[in-house]
């Protein structure tokens, strides 16, 4: 028999945290988070997507063991700004029983339809700042810190319950030696000259701080055509600008401004800290710290993380600063291979952005929709 339980405790909610460990635990492609930051993130007094967000967390027993576990969302600046009546689903992991599955879901579906919802979507996280898709392709692969990895049975399951693909994502590697150099640096030379816009590199954290706003603003701009793009709000800032800033080198965060000193472009990178993460083992003591700050000061995988550009400067080849800076610094640190996190397929402006470094497409997720 399977019991639906939604968690309330703090002692459900770390079960909820811990059970894809025992899940994955023999699998080396998965990748744990540290599990105090993720009770941080379901936490409803710290995090403040929660002020815009309605969320239930659900686990699923069979025989008095937890064997799956969902959290339902209703993301309302989704549902008002963007008129986008569904519900999602996230944090989904589950055992091989499409039984299972269906209950789990069965409860969001339940969520949504109290809420007069159209559709349920998933997996996908809060906002776009979190984690989306299920994976369909690429099982071989390790995966990154800022994904989610999953069995190939996840999306089986999904498709015999009637789920349908809806936004598909890509992601792709190619050797830091694929970079022309001497290219992006005569390009960059002379578009910086034509627009007459400066760069900003930097080795203090508390040097990026002061541009973080601009960052995010430029952020909602760049990315608010995109069909699936929630703004994040001054608050969620704050809370970002505070929990990942200090986690990247400084020198992998590149800003691109214009002569009145108003920011068209910047870029953050990100050190790979998968197998750091796995030997953590989800807890930053009495030794996880160490492999963390290991992969951040020898890192030799850069992950690009985001890439903005204003609509204005879009078409005028401002990326070419971008990508000779971090060249640059990739150099100095003795970078070796580069990754891209997910970004959606239909997304051509961004694969435009990589398509001369030669990427190969490793892996290949999707969010599933179904009305409601």
């Amino acid at each position: 028999m399977i019991e639906i339980k939604e968690v309330f405790s703090k002692k459900e909610m770390k079960e909820f945290v811990k059970f894809p460990f025992e899940l994955y635990k023999d699998n080396k492609n998965w990748v744990p988070p540290l599990i105090q930051e993720e009770l941080e993130t379901f936490d409803k007094t710290k995090n403040p997507v929660f002020q815009t967000a309605d969320t239930h967390f659900y686990l699923a027993y069979k025989n008095n063991k937890i064997v799956g576990r969902v959290v339902a969302i209703i993301n309302w600046d989704e549902v008002t700004i963007l008129g986008k009546k569904k519900v999602r689903f996230g944090w989904f992991d589950v055992i091989d029983d499409i039984e299972v599955t269906k209950a789990l879901l069965d409860k969001v579906n339940a969520f949504g339809k109290e809420h007069n919802l159209e559709n349920i979507e998933g997996p996908m996280g809060f906002s776009n700042l979190d984690k989306v898709g299920c994976l369909i392709d690429g099982f071989d692969q390790r995966g990154l810190m800022i994904t989610w990895y999953n069995f190939p049975y996840y999306a089986t399951h999904f498709e015999q319950l009637g789920f349908a693909k809806e936004k598909v994502y890509l992601e792709s590697k190619f050797p830091f030696s694929n970079i022309d150099a001497t290219n992006f640096q005569r390009i960059a030379d002379m578009i910086e000259k034509r627009y007459e816009l400066t760069h900003l590199n930097f080795t203090k954290t508390k040097d990026i701080m002061p541009y973080v706003d601009k960052m995010f603003t430029l952020f909602n701009g760049s990315y608010a055509s995109l069909q699936s793009f929630v703004p994040i709000n001054d608050i969620q800032i704050e809370y970002f600008k505070k929990k990942y800033i200090s986690f990247i080198n400084p020198e992998f965060i590149k800003f691109v401004m214009d002569k009145e000193g108003k920011m068209v472009a910047f870029s953050i990178v990100m050190p790979d800290f998968a197998e750091a993460l796995q030997k953590a083992k989800g807890k930053l003591f009495p030794t996880g710290f160490l492999h963390l700050l290991k992969a951040k000061n020898k890192c030799k995988t850069a992950v690009f993380y985001l890439i903005g550009v204003l609509p204005e400067y879009q078409s005028k080849g401002v990326t070419s600063i971008i990508f000779n800076e971090n060249h640059i610094s990739f150099k100095k640190i003795g970078v070796e291979n580069c990754m891209r996190t997910p970004e959606l397929e239909d997304n051509h402006a961004i694969h435009n952005l990589w398509k001369h470094f030669d990427p190969e497409y490793h892996k290949k997720r999707c969010t599933f929709i179904k009305e409601l």
